[in-house]
């Protein structure tokens, strides 16, 4: 009788050398990877910051530029973590077929697609890391909250690489996934308040907004780097998470169910 995909996950800690696993392949190419990951958000926050900057000299009683620098940590956590289970995670299990020979050893399924989502987690949170500093270095955010931002930073990772891994487990081929990206992930980057305060927008999809998980990853982390407690923060935080566990549980149904067959 074949195991029902949508039992409860059965974790252990054998996933930590898959993710040492991928940590070790990726060391080889660390300072491009980084560099790679860098350089998008960080051109759309000096082009944009300051291009827009003269045009919107303040936006919340702050500069524009200050404004955006915590949109583009988060923009950038997301885009990392996303890329990485789309792309990366999905050359291991359906064309380099890693995972086949992962799953020969004593380790599970549930450990391999909970280390891809550990992994992912991992690379978004040096994404993060490095455009927080970035702003820091450049004065654009208020260092007293600053280092709060980084388990936020994790906790974003592990909700978009949650999502992603979803695509992943249903994705016939790369080319798949920029229907994710036009779909999801960029309409998403437009309205939950990256660029612009997303109250701005019309009230139903003001309202629409608050169900996106970068909304919430927005309205914690810019409080934080203006040097103010976020409001709410519990919601937030729970919204956060319970997307990262609720995906997490159906990326892993739709993975056995794929390699099941």
């Amino acid at each position: 009788m074949t195991p029902n995909p949508w039992r409860p996950p059965a974790l252990s800690r054998r996933f930590i050398p898959v993710w040492q696993r991928n940590f070790l392949v990726w060391r080889k190419l660390a300072l491009p990877s980084v560099l790679g990951n860098l350089a998008d958000p960080v051109i759309y926050l000096f082009g944009l910051g300051f291009g827009i900057g003269l045009l919107v000299p303040e936006v919340g009683g702050v500069s524009y530029i200050s404004f955006l620098a915590a949109g583009m940590v988060c923009y950038s956590t997301m885009n990392s973590a996303t890329f990485e289970v789309l792309y990366s995670s999905f050359s291991r299990m359906h064309v380099q077929r890693t995972w086949d020979a992962i799953l020969n050893a004593p380790v599970a399924l549930d450990d391999v697609v909970f280390a891809e989502l550990v992994w992912a987690a991992s690379k978004a949170l040096l994404s993060g890391a490095a455009i927080l500093l970035v702003t820091t270095l450049f004065g654009l955010v208020e260092v007293r909250y600053a280092l709060w931002v980084l388990p936020l930073i994790f906790l974003v990772g592990l909700t978009f690489a949650a999502l992603g891994l979803i695509m992943t487990a249903l994705a016939p081929s790369y080319d798949f996934f920029m229907y994710y990206f036009t779909l999801f992930v960029t309409p998403m980057m437009l309205v939950s308040g990256v660029f612009f305060p997303a109250d701005q927008l019309p009230p139903l999809l003001h309202a629409a907004t608050r169900a996106l998980p970068l909304t919430h990853a927005v309205e914690i982390a810019r409080p934080l780097l203006l040097g103010r407690v976020p409001e709410g923060v519990g919601l937030h935080l729970a919204v956060l998470a319970g997307y990262a566990v609720v995906a997490f549980w159906v990326a892993l149904a739709l993975t056995r169910r794929r390699l099941q067959k």
